[in-house]
Parts: C-alpha cells; sequence; structure tokens
C-alpha cells in the first residue's frame, strides 16, 4: 500500500512534464462532480475526475454530495454538473419531472446490477448444495443454517436495528412462516454486528442466512449468493404492507429494485457532449465494485486511493468506457 500510494503521489509531476498533460477541450471548462457520501460513489466521483481531467482536458472538481441535497441543487441551481450515483426508485417521478423540464437528464445505469438487497448464503453453503436457489429453498433446510443460540433451530441475521430495511425482512419472515419452519430471527443490533455475523461463519465454516446488500466490502471480501426470491416484485404489496410496521398479513413478496444512474444538469450534456458522452457510456458490474470496495476498506484507503488504485489494476474495464486516443491520455497521466 505505501509503494502504491508514494508512486501515486508522483502523478501531479508527471502530468506536468511537457508532451504528458492533455490537451485542453475548449468546450468542457469547469465540471463539478458530486463526491457522495458512500463508497462506491466517493471512488467513481474520483474516477470521473481523473479521467474528465486527463483524458477530456476538463477542470474537474469534487464537492461534497449527498441524495437529496445534491438532486434539489442541480434542479434548481444547475450544479452541481454530475452526480454519478443516484438511486431513483427512491423518488423516481421527481426526476422524471426534472428530466422532462429539461432541467438535468439520466447519464449511464452506472451499476449494471443496480443494488442488491435481499437474503444471502454463503457461496460455499450454495456450492455444497446446488438445490438450493430460492428463499424457499433455503428455509426448507432449518439444520444448514444453525442458530448461535440454539443450534437445533435455524438462524435469519436482521437487518441492523433502526433501519428501514428491519420492517420489511420482519414482515418477510412471518410471510414465509420461518417461525413454522424451524428458524429464529437473530437481531445483530448494528451493522457492525452484522457484518461480524458473516465473518465468524466464514471462519468457522458454519451456515448463515440473512439480510445484506450489494455493492459492499464484505460481499467482495467474503463470496455470497443472492437467493431469487420465489415470486415476481409486487409494487402494491410493497407500499401497503411489505414496509408497513404495522401490516397483519404479509404475502411472500421480491425485494424492490434498486437501479442506479448518474444524473446530469442539462448544461453539461449540451456544453460539453464528449464528456456527457463519457458519463453516457461508463458502468460496472457489481462484482467489480464489491473488488474494488473490499480493497478499499482492507486499505483504509480513500476514494481518491481506490480509483488510481482501480485505474492501474483493471484497465481492462475503463478502457472500454473510452476511445483508443482518450484511453491513451488517461494512461499516460497514470
Amino acid at each position: 500500500m505505501k509503494s502504491f500510494l508514494a508512486a501515486c503521489a508522483a502523478v501531479a509531476g508527471v502530468a506536468a512534464l511537457p508532451g504528458m498533460a492533455s490537451a485542453q477541450d475548449a468546450d468542457c471548462g469547469t465540471v463539478s462532480i458530486a463526491s457522495m457520501n458512500w463508497a462506491s460513489a466517493e471512488v467513481m466521483a474520483a474516477i470521473d475526475q481523473f479521467i474528465l481531467e486527463n483524458g477530456y482536458g476538463c477542470d474537474a472538481v469534487l464537492v461534497p454530495g449527498d441524495t437529496m441535497p445534491t438532486f434539489t441543487s442541480m434542479t434548481e441551481k444547475a450544479e452541481p454538473d454530475v452526480a454519478p450515483e443516484m438511486f431513483v426508485n427512491q423518488f423516481r417521478e421527481q426526476i422524471d419531472a426534472a428530466v422532462a423540464d429539461n432541467r438535468i437528464a439520466y447519464a449511464a445505469k452506472v451499476l449494471e446490477d443496480g443494488s442488491q438487497e435481499g437474503f444471502w448464503i454463503p457461496q460455499y453453503v450454495a456450492d455444497a448444495n446446488p438445490e438450493i436457489r430460492t428463499v424457499s429453498d433455503a428455509l426448507a433446510h432449518p439444520e444448514l443454517f444453525p442458530s448461535p443460540e440454539d443450534p437445533s433451530k435455524g438462524a435469519i441475521y436482521n437487518c441492523p436495528a433502526g433501519w428501514g430495511c428491519q420492517i420489511m425482512v420482519g414482515n418477510l419472515f412471518k410471510a414465509y412462516g420461518a417461525a413454522d419452519k424451524g428458524f429464529d430471527l437473530v437481531d445483530t443490533g448494528s451493522s457492525a454486528g452484522l457484518d461480524g455475523s458473516i465473518a465468524k461463519a466464514f471462519s468457522d465454516e458454519t451456515g448463515w442466512i440473512g439480510y445484506y446488500w450489494s455493492p459492499t466490502p464484505i460481499i467482495g471480501r467474503y463470496p455470497m449468493k443472492m437467493l431469487e426470491w420465489d415470486v415476481p416484485f409486487d409494487e402494491a404489496e410493497w407500499k401497503s404492507c411489505t414496509t408497513q410496521p404495522d401490516c397483519a398479513a404479509p404475502k411472500i413478496n421480491a425485494w424492490t429494485p434498486a437501479e442506479v444512474y448518474t444524473l446530469v444538469t442539462r448544461e453539461l450534456a449540451d456544453s460539453a457532449p464528449q464528456a456527457a458522452a463519457y458519463l453516457d457510456r461508463r458502468a460496472w458490474g457489481n462484482d467489480t465494485v464489491n473488488r474494488l470496495l473490499a480493497w478499499k476498506d482492507e486499505n483504509q484507503a480513500t476514494g481518491e486511493d481506490t480509483a488510481l488504485y482501480f485505474l492501474d489494476t483493471e484497465p481492462e474495464v475503463w478502457k472500454a468506457w473510452l476511445a483508443p486516443e482518450v484511453a491513451e491520455k488517461v494512461e499516460a497521466a497514470l
């Protein structure tokens, strides 16, 4: 890690050498990028900054960002120019209205797989039991997922206390009749407790089933499989019962799909078409993001460190986003 960061420290000096700096694109100008306050978005913002500066000649700057404040600022003030990761399902109507009003525009579906939430099991359990594909398949085998308190029962690990997903997990636990099938719903108390239960299961090579999501460092560090749902997603049931704490008779449902897009201001799309075209192309799969976030977490690295590590070690991913001559400029800067 120290040698890698020492090498990265020379980037500014190398880029300043004659012939090494990318040619400025007069049409690009200053591009402000929201560095959102979660890891995957922070890393993508740093990647965008490096590529826009060195590949397209933009003056790319990072500004602090969060979901609703960034969206509001983009639609009302046309700044920042780019929100690298926006979870659009939670307020799709507002986003679509702003797009229809020509205030913002959708760019790439940056997380190609979306944000995945649901019930997961270790990959080694899935490999040893290929018949387990769905949630109900797993719930037929409490013996494979022993409870730490009572090994005669199975355990389903809940969403962290205080998170909204705790309601959904509780309702799905009830809908599946998991208690009657021999399972306890285990509260780990916090996200750290949930992560610790996964780490312990892998250390002991025991079964584990519970709520988790991707992309995250944990899924990058511990190979897990998300179980398939037994029914299609039912939006009406989701709104009326699955997400309601007082629902008396929840039905089996799938988790709401979570689409994650990059949003750009209309000004950027109009004034810097090459930069906007890049933002419309670049996207990555959760396997790549999980792997990268695991490296970030293990090395206590910043978003910028992680972006440089990605650009240095996975050129086959990012070069597919760029024209050859742009990729050459980025590689020269590295």
